[in-house]
C-alpha cells in the first residue's frame, strides 16, 4: 500500500502558476506601454531587471548590467551575428513594412578634362609658376591654353540595383575612381561631367547627395592619432538619426495596429539605435571587450 503525503502550504511554487503569473505580469506592462504617446513609446522598452524582475525602462538610460544583458540576449555570440538579423528582418516583414532602397542610373555618362602634357606636366618650380602666370593670362583672354584636352569616360551607361553589391574591374587609369566620384557627387570641379546620373529618378541637384551616398576613397585620410575604435566612435557621435527615427515610430504605429508584441530585447535595441546612434557603441564598446578577453 502506497501513501502519499500533500503539504498544504509548500514553500516550493509552482512552475506553471509562476510562468503565468509572469506572463501576466509582462501582458500589463505591454498595454501600459502601448497606451504611452508614441514619442514616449520610443525611448521606453520592457527589460528585465538585475533582480529578473520586468520593468518599464528609459533606454537613453541604460546601466551597465542592463547593457550587457540587452546584447547577451540578442547577439550571445559576436562572431555570429546570423540569428539577430533574422529576428530583425522578420519583425519588419510581419507589418509589411518597406525599408528605402535608392536605385542609381547613369546614362551616356561623359567627362572630360584638360592637363599639361611632356615636360610641363612635371611638378617642378619653374612649371609652377609658368602655370600661374599662363593661368592669369588665359583667364585675360590674352593667351590661348596650352593644355591638351583628354576623355576620362566616354559613353558610359548602368544601374546599379538596391539591395546588391557592385563590384567595378577595370585597369589603372582606365577611370574607376572618377565613375565612382561621378556616381556620388564628388567629381572634382577642373573635370567637365555630361550625361545624367539619377537617384530614383532624382538629378543630382535636385538633393543633397552626401545624405544619401559616399564615396570612400582608397587613400586614408583619418586622423592619425586615434585608433580604429575611436575613429568609429567619433564616426558614431556625428551621425544623426535620420530617417530611421521615421521608421520605427510606423513599424511600432502598425505593430500597435495588428495587436504584435515584439521581442522586447529586439525591441529596445531597435529603438536605441534609431534614437541615438551613438548608444548603440556604447554598448558595443563596453561589452564585447569583456566577452572576448
Amino acid at each position: 500500500m502506497e501513501i502519499v503525503h500533500y503539504r498544504t502550504h509548500s514553500n516550493v511554487p509552482s512552475t506553471s502558476r509562476e510562468t503565468s503569473q509572469q506572463a501576466d505580469e509582462e501582458a500589463l506592462k505591454w498595454a501600459a506601454l502601448e497606451r504611452l504617446p508614441t514619442y514616449e513609446r520610443a525611448r521606453k522598452g520592457i527589460l528585465h531587471g538585475v533582480t529578473g524582475d520586468l520593468k518599464e525602462t528609459d533606454l537613453q538610460k541604460l546601466g551597465f548590467e542592463e547593457r550587457k544583458e540587452l546584447l547577451n540576449r540578442l547577439i550571445g555570440d559576436v562572431d555570429n551575428n546570423e540569428e539577430f538579423l533574422n529576428k530583425l528582418k522578420s519583425r519588419i516583414d510581419r507589418v509589411s513594412l518597406n525599408l528605402p532602397t535608392i536605385e542609381v542610373r547613369f546614362e551616356n555618362l561623359n567627362v572630360d578634362g584638360e592637363a599639361y602634357v611632356g615636360s610641363r606636366a612635371l611638378p617642378s618650380i619653374p612649371n609652377f609658376y609658368f602655370n600661374l602666370i599662363e593661368s592669369v593670362a588665359n583667364y585675360l583672354h590674352i593667351l590661348p591654353s596650352r593644355k591638351k584636352k583628354f576623355q576620362v569616360l566616354h559613353n558610359v551607361n548602368g544601374i546599379v540595383k538596391p539591395g546588391r553589391m557592385a563590384l567595378l574591374l577595370g585597369p589603372p587609369g582606365s577611370g574607376k575612381t572618377t565613375l565612382l566620384q561621378a556616381l556620388s557627387g564628388k567629381l572634382d570641379s577642373t573635370l567637365k561631367l555630361s550625361g545624367e546620373v539619377t537617384y530614383n529618378g532624382h538629378k543630382l541637384k535636385e538633393f543633397v547627395p552626401e545624405r544619401t551616398s559616399a564615396y570612400i576613397s582608397q587613400y586614408d585620410v583619418h586622423l592619425p592619432l586615434l585608433t580604429v575604435r575611436e575613429t568609429l566612435a567619433f564616426s558614431a557621435k556625428c551621425q544623426g538619426v535620420g530617417t530611421g527615427y521615421e521608421m520605427l515610430t510606423e513599424l511600432l504605429r502598425r505593430e500597435k495596429q495588428l495587436n504584435i508584441k515584439p521581442d522586447p530585447y529586439l525591441d529596445a535595441l531597435m529603438k536605441v539605435q534609431k534614437r541615438n546612434p551613438r548608444l548603440i557603441w556604447i554598448l558595443f564598446h563596453e561589452f564585447i571587450p569583456r566577452r572576448t578577453s
